[in-house]
């Protein structure tokens, strides 16, 4: 009798197909999580911190008001008129990870862009700030224009060259701190209006800026390139600052914050302030939207984060540009109602049918 028997050649063919199958589990399974670790070129954004433009914010030498008017008679506010900010995980030297990206995806409060579209490439880190500084400051600053304007005030302004960028169509032919005169013989009273001249010229020919340089006008040919950011737009390369010289002081406070989004809020708080009654009666009221001294409000990135950003600080109201309600229709978090607005005066309007509490007739996002 036979104490051992040889497998048969199905049992030894089962048996090589079992490791081999096993075998390329395994490979997947470590490919998988390997490349879950790689860097990906992309960022996450997700909701930042909500600031209160009635309220008050943390310096180093304590809580101060966000606006502040300390020579002119202000009036107690109500409620909150919040400005909103979004948090990029994220750079183009730290991108997340592929097994980050993936739940990021499948979240409605965050959004997953391109690396190049936050982060453009041939800046540092340090570059994007400080134009990110820059463009918080014109934002302040045209909103006080366009606050004061609204109220009746008269005051002068000035642009002036801030940065020109290396390798632009103006490096080379502008110097940081050149006076604006004028663009194919436009001239112009705040940053907005210069940019959508250089943007109506577009790129397929040069247009004219007239610049002052140490008192002596310069004439300058300039044509104009697309711009590496989203949405992609006619520039000529520099950043521009505006200078006014208002009637009287007016100081916001909010450090570590960049960009020009909030200027519609920063304007609409500083009207709050400077006439009687609560202007939005009192409730919680969130929004964003860039302004131009003109009054008129521009689109913005990252609506969605903003909007669950607000929801998550409380606010029942929101205020959106109406450029951007192609992004805000069936992307509203539950309880929050956005209204549409074009201008500062939209603006306001939709605050007092909501302090009214008749928001019935306000224009609304449909897409």
């Amino acid at each position: 009798m036979a104490l051992f028997t040889d497998r048969t050649d199905s049992e030894r063919a089962r048996s090589r197909s079992g490791w081999f199958g096993w075998t390329v589990l395994g490979i997947g399974m470590v490919s998988a999580a390997v490349l879950s670790m790689l860097p990906a070129p992309y960022v996450i954004e997700r909701p930042g911190p909500v600031f209160d433009t009635l309220g008050v914010v943390e310096t180093p030498a304590g809580d101060v008001p966000l606006i502040e008017i300390p020579d002119e008679p202000t009036y107690p506010t109500e409620g909150a008129l919040s400005l909103l900010t979004v948090s990029v995980v994220g750079t183009r030297e730290r991108p997340p990870s592929w097994i980050e990206l993936v739940p990021a995806w499948f979240d409605p409060t965050r959004s997953v862009v391109p690396v190049d579209s936050v982060f453009p490439e041939g800046l540092s880190r340090e570059q994007s700030a400080e134009r990110s500084r820059i463009e918080m400051e014109n934002s302040q600053r045209e909103a006080i224009a366009a606050a004061l304007t609204e109220l009746g005030y008269r005051f002068s302004s000035v642009l002036t060259i801030a940065e020109v960028i290396p390798g632009g169509p103006a490096d080379g032919k502008l110097q940081a701190g050149d006076v604006v005169v004028s663009f194919n013989d436009e001239t112009f009273t705040d940053v907005t209006g210069l940019r959508a001249a250089i943007a109506d010229n577009g790129t397929d020919r040069a247009g004219e800026m007239v610049v002052r340089r140490n008192g002596v006008e310069q004439r300058v040919e300039l044509r104009p390139e697309l711009s590496d950011s989203e949405p992609a737009a006619p520039m000529v390369g520099v950043y521009v600052g505006s200078e006014y010289e208002f009637p009287f002081e007016v100081d916001i406070q909010l450090e570590n914050v960049g960009g020009p989004s909030a200027g519609m809020m920063f304007a609409l708080g500083i009207i709050d302030k400077l006439t009687p009654g609560a202007l939005n009666g009192g409730e919680a009221v969130a929004g964003t939207g860039t302004i131009s001294a003109t009054g008129a409000v521009g689109p913005i990135g990252g609506i969605r984060q903003k909007m669950y950003g607000a929801r998550d600080a409380g606010a029942e109201w929101f205020l959106a540009p109406s450029a951007n309600c192609d992004e805000v229709t069936g992307n509203e978090p539950h309880g929050l109602s956005v209204f549409r607005v074009d201008t500062l005066d939209d603006a306001l309007d939709a605050l007092r049918g909501i302090a009214s509490g008749d928001v019935a007739g306000l224009p609304v996002c449909t897409g």
